[in-house]
C-alpha cells in the first residue's frame, strides 16, 4: 500500500466514523477545497516575501493544519471520483513538461501559452 493509499483509508475512516459521508460529494468538497485553500492564505496576508518564508513556529504549525486540510479534501475528492492521484500526478507532470520546456522558461515567471 502507497502513502496516497494510506491517507485514502485514514480519512476514509474519519469521515465514517462521524457519519459525514452524506454530507461528502464532489461539489460541496470542491466548495471547502477553497474555503480551505483561502485558510492558507489568510496567513500570509500582508505579510512580505521574506517573512513568508520565516514564520513564527506558532504560525507555520497553523499553516501545517490548513494544508492539510486542504490535502484531505484534495483526498477525499479523488477517492469518491474514483482517481488515482499518483497516477493523476504523475501524467501530469508529464504534461507540465511538455508545456514548460527549462530552455524556454528558465528564471521566468510566465503561462504557457506566453511561450
Amino acid at each position: 500500500m502507497t502513502q496516497l493509499e494510506e491517507l485514502r483509508a485514514v480519512v476514509r475512516q474519519f469521515v465514517a466514523e462521524r457519519g459525514w459521508d452524506r454530507h461528502h460529494n464532489p461539489k460541496n468538497l470542491a466548495i471547502a477545497l477553497a474555503v480551505e485553500a483561502a485558510e492558507v492564505l489568510e496567513h500570509f496576508n500582508w505579510c512580505s516575501e521574506a517573512d513568508s518564508f520565516r514564520l513564527p513556529p506558532e504560525r507555520r504549525k497553523a499553516v501545517a493544519d490548513e494544508l492539510s486540510d486542504v490535502l484531505m479534501g484534495v483526498i477525499r475528492v479523488a477517492d469518491l471520483l474514483e482517481i488515482d492521484l499518483a497516477e493523476a500526478f504523475a501524467a501530469k507532470m508529464v504534461e507540465n513538461r511538455a508545456k514548460y520546456p527549462p530552455e524556454k522558461v528558465q528564471g521566468r515567471a510566465i503561462k504557457y501559452t506566453e511561450l
